[in-house]
């Protein structure tokens, strides 16, 4: 640890030591049922984001007389999922690191243990098939830990080999004892609300799962998309469900500051969860148009990381992304006319978080990169999709937000999957896998491609409601790491400023947690 590093550290705790300090000493005598949250797969050291905006929210709750408890892992997950992450699972998770940052975050307000438990019966005799369906004392654990397993491994494939298996049985029985202790939570607290993070990773999809299952308003999160920006769901926070009214309209002031951000984003200024994935855009030279000139029209498809939590929600056509992947290729081979212009997901190959399974590797496999007809452009190649797109006869996505973004830049988008904006009226997404094959065909041979207006109209309300209506904005309390990506310190902050009468951030928040209301920022934040 570099001593800039050291002297982050010693200041950033010393901080949060104070800060916890003069909230408790703001906050009422809390009365009622408590709020429950949950964040064992947010943080392992520091300050996550995800970590920091459920601080804040317990924080602004017990500022207003609302009892306030937390579920802590103390060691009870034999495997937990940022830990396994790293090496597949073969290392014991950094316990002492994470129990003592847990104590440093909470120890303000009480908090609920959740300790190793017995082992599970008959887990370790089992093929991997049979642990992925496991279900013990009413529970589907192995429904519970297959996204987090594929998150972990960085993969969707899971081979039934030793290290998959293990890794498997760690996470059924970090499950089971996450399970025991929230049972006795909800038996004991009766909570009014229950807030995890992710709500995908098995230690909080357990907890969802049980206190979705007793009637419990149950509230999962994740970051929103601007920088520093939480998104809160009563559904699950990895679709993104969106409702927006249907009688809601850009004004000229939101069309103006719609337009601002989208001319940034096609620069390429974005970062998603404190990463920045383009550090520079490179634009279509002489080298592309030379080979794209033989063909009749470009057709860019764009990849999705298949490990991504998000992807549980996406399989509404195809079992899963190579599945679509497999079908297109014979479609490639069909239509030499056509340049298919094949682009891995910025994030498939980031240090740290690398694609065990990729598209890069299915692309070798499948020997596409000798195809003529056939560009692929790799995680770590700036070429860009925006440019690309503005030359495209038509845009095919698996479940990719750049769908949505090439219809508001004029062209006709063709989904495979389940996106959060597919539930409005912006791409088209057939009804099944014949439909789909069907539409492609028609679109690769006609002579263009209809963009129906009205795709334009709703895929501008969408993003503009995700960015400034349901993102909910921490900045005031929270700024970036300067060492650590994804990553936040504390700023210094007045308790008067976690109220809702003086944030919408707080305001939106306990409308949703205490009032059965939308989390939707009213009024907007100003620039």
């Amino acid at each position: 640890m570099s001593l800039r590093s050291k002297w982050l550290t010693w200041h950033d705790r010393r901080r949060l030591a104070a800060l916890n300090r003069t909230l408790a000493a703001a906050a009422p005598r809390a009365q009622g049922p408590a709020v429950v949250f949950f964040n064992a797969s947010a943080r392992l050291w520091g300050l996550s984001q995800n970590a920091a905006f459920q601080w804040l929210t317990a924080w602004s709750l017990r500022l207003r007389g609302v009892p306030v408890v937390q579920l802590v892992c103390a060691a009870g997950l034999p495997r937990c999922v940022l830990a396994a992450a790293r090496d597949g699972g073969q290392a014991p998770p950094p316990c002492r690191m994470c129990r003592a940052q847990s104590a440093r975050l909470y120890r303000a307000w009480p908090t609920v243990p959740l300790p190793p438990t017995a082992p599970l019966p008959g887990v370790h005799t089992a093929p991997l098939p049979d642990l992925l369906a496991w279900e013990h004392d009413g529970l589907p654990l192995g429904d519970l830990i297959t996204p987090a397993l594929r998150w972990a491994l960085r993969r969707h494939t899971l081979p039934d080999d030793p290290r998959t298996r293990a890794l498997a049985r760690a996470f059924l029985q970090g499950a089971w004892a996450t399970a025991q202790a929230f049972r006795s939570v909800l038996a004991r607290q009766r909570p009014r609300a229950v807030v995890v993070f992710n709500g995908q990773f098995y230690p909080e999809a357990t907890v969802a799962y049980l206190a979705r299952a007793a009637g419990v308003r149950t509230v999962t999160h994740e970051v929103g998309l601007r920088p520093l920006t939480g998104f809160f769901t009563t559904g699950e926070a990895t679709a993104y469900p969106i409702r927006i009214p249907p009688d809601f309209r850009l004004s000229p002031r939101q069309q103006a500051r719609l337009d601002a951000y989208l001319s940034r984003r096609f620069q390429g200024d974005f970062s998603m969860a404190g990463v920045r994935f383009w550090p520079h855009m490179q634009g279509l030279d002489d080298a592309f148009w030379g080979r794209a000139r033989r063909f009749r029209a470009i057709v860019p498809v764009f990849t999705n990381v298949v490990f991504d939590t998000s992807q549980k929600h996406a399989h509404v056509l195809f079992p899963h992304m190579f599945a679509w992947l497999d079908g297109l290729a014979e479609v490639m081979q069909r239509h030499p006319e056509v340049l298919f212009v094949l682009r891995a997901h910025p994030d498939e190959h980031r240090p740290g978080k690398a694609a065990a399974e990729s598209v890069r590797d299915w692309v070798r496999r499948r020997g596409l990169d000798a195809r003529p007809n056939v560009l692929f452009v790799d995680s770590d190649q700036y070429l860009s999709s925006y440019e690309l797109i503005t030359h495209s006869k038509v845009v095919l996505i698996y479940n990719s937000t750049i769908g949505l973004e090439a219809v508001l830049l004029g062209k006709p988008v063709l989904a495979a999957a389940a996106a959060r904006f597919t539930a409005y009226p912006i791409v088209y997404l057939p009804a099944s896998p014949a439909a789909y094959w069907q539409q492609l065909e028609d679109f690769l041979t006609a002579e263009q491609v209809p963009l129906p207006p009205e795709f334009r109209e709703h895929a501008r309300r969408f993003l503009y409601y995700q960015l400034y209506k349901v993102s909910l904005p921490f900045d005031r309390w929270v700024e970036p790491h300067p060492l650590a990506r994804g990553y936040v310190r504390l700023r210094a902050f007045a308790p008067e400023s976690l109220r809702p009468d003086a944030s919408p951030t707080v305001a939106a928040l306990h409308r949703g947690l205490l009032e059965g209301g939308e989390f939707v920022l009213e009024p907007e934040p100003e620039e």
